[in-house]
């Protein structure tokens, strides 16, 4: 069984109530939007972090993480990316690789808001975390953590805070 904390849009922020999380996972995942490498910093301190840039970040983040990152947890193939979309609506530079070599597990950030769902005609999972930093429109900050255990994605659970 691997935990995880799924984390997007922190545009520089890390605070502690992020980091009591992090301790608990076995790995942070973050969607993108990391605005400051400081924050991978501290999270990688405590846990190993994979990520993948977002349209803010800096030539030192893009550096250091993909645009796409595509990985196995266990069993479970996984596809993070920034910009992705979700079921219905992926961003359209993407969409043909979807249908043709869909992920279990589909996570995109940018979108600010917290979204959970199937993807029926592809039989995967999609993902968004939300945002859980202090910049943007969103009223409420939000993460997820969940488990994967072989092929399974278990005990799901949205940890928020009000803005």
């Amino acid at each position: 069984m691997t935990r995880i904390l799924l984390i997007s849009d922190t545009h520089s922020y890390i605070g502690e109530d992020i980091l009591k999380y992090v301790g608990q996972a076995d790995e942070v995942w973050h969607a993108g939007d990391i605005g400051d490498i400081r924050v991978i910093d501290e999270i990688s301190a405590i846990k190993p972090v994979k990520a993948v840039y977002g349209n803010i970040d800096n030539a030192t983040i893009r550096a250091e993480f993909p645009e796409h990152n595509r990985f196995n947890c266990e069993d479970v193939k996984v596809w993070m990316t920034h910009i992705g979309g979700y079921p219905g609506r992926y961003n359209p530079s993407i969409r043909k690789q979807i249908e043709s070599n869909p992920p279990d597990l589909f996570i995109s950030g940018h979108s600010h808001i917290l979204k959970v769902m199937p993807d029926k005609k592809n039989q995967l999972l999609h993902m968004n975390p939300g945002a859980i930093g202090k910049q943007g429109f969103h009223r409420v900050r939000t993460m997820l953590r969940f488990e994967i255990s072989g092929r399974s994605i278990e005990n799901l659970e949205v940890i928020e805070y009000k803005r």
